[in-house]
C-alpha cells in the first residue's frame, strides 16, 4: 500500500531524507523558495514538488493525504532571535501565528496522522508539545522519547555551512537564492528523527487499518 504524504515548507527535505527506507511512499513537497524547490527536486526526483504557499496548500488539499508533516517558518519564535535583540539592530516582531493555526486545523479537521515541527520558542508554547532535542513536535500520536536526534553544535564561523552540509548530507554550494546558507542548514530536521516519526505514524496507521478491516469481516 502506498502512503500519500504531504511535506510542507519542505526546504531541502531534512526530515524526508530516509523516508524511503520506511515504506512505499508518494510525497508531495511544497516550498515557496524556487531555488530550494529546485534543489529538493534534484535530491528527490520521484517526489512531486510544488512552488506555492504551504499554508494555503494545506487548507486546499489536506484531504488528499494519509500523513502530513509541516515545518512552518521559525525565526519569529526562536530563542536565538530573542537573545540577539539587545546586541544587534534587529527589532521585535510579532510571532507568526501560522504555526498554531496549522496545529489547530490539523487536530480538528485532518483524519490522518500529522506532525508539526518548530524550534523551542522564547516563550511558553501556546499549545503543549513534545520536546525532543532542539525541536518541538506537535502530533496526534505518541512519538518515542528517543528520536535518535543526533547532536550538532550550532554556532557561527566560516566552517558552519560545511559542518551542517556534512551532518545533513546536503550540498549548499549551488544554492543561488536570497537566504543565508547557514540559516538553511540550521532549519533542517535531523533525518534520523524524521525517519523515526514517520515510522511511528505509519505503524499506528497500519494497526488502525487492520482493526477497521476486522470490524467488517
Amino acid at each position: 500500500m502506498v502512503t500519500k504524504i504531504l511535506n510542507l515548507y519542505a526546504c531541502l527535505g531534512g526530515n524526508r531524507f530516509k523516508w524511503d527506507e520506511v515504506a512505499e511512499i508518494q510525497v508531495t513537497a511544497v516550498e515557496l523558495d524556487p531555488e530550494l524547490a529546485r534543489m529538493y527536486q534534484e535530491r528527490f526526483p520521484n517526489d512531486t514538488v510544488i512552488i506555492a504557499d504551504a499554508h494555503q496548500y494545506l487548507l486546499d488539499h489536506y484531504k488528499e493525504f494519509d500523513f502530513i508533516w509541516s515545518s512552518p517558518p521559525c525565526p519569529s519564535h526562536s530563542r536565538a532571535r530573542w537573545w540577539s535583540l539587545g546586541a544587534t539592530d534587529k527589532k521585535p516582531v510579532f510571532p507568526d501565528i501560522t504555526l498554531y493555526q496549522e496545529i489547530i486545523f490539523l487536530e480538528y479537521h485532518f483524519s490522518g496522522k500529522y506532525c508539526v515541527e518548530n524550534v523551542i520558542p522564547y516563550y511558553d508554547p501556546l499549545i503543549p508539545a513534545n520536546v525532543r532535542g532542539r525541536h518541538l513536535y506537535w502530533t496526534n500520536f505518541k512519538i518515542p522519547l528517543e528520536l535518535n536526534d543526533r547532536k550538532i553544535q550550532i554556532g557561527a564561523g566560516k566552517d558552519e555551512v560545511k559542518r551542517l552540509s556534512g551532518f545533513h548530507k546536503i550540498d549548499l554550494s549551488n544554492y543561488k537564492g536570497n537566504q543565508r546558507k547557514d540559516k538553511i542548514g540550521r532549519n533542517l530536521v535531523d533525518y534520523e528523527a524524521g525517519r523515526t516519526i514517520l515510522e511511528t505514524a505509519l505503524g499506528i496507521i497500519r494497526k488502525e487499518n487492520v482493526k477497521q478491516t476486522e470490524l467488517f469481516l
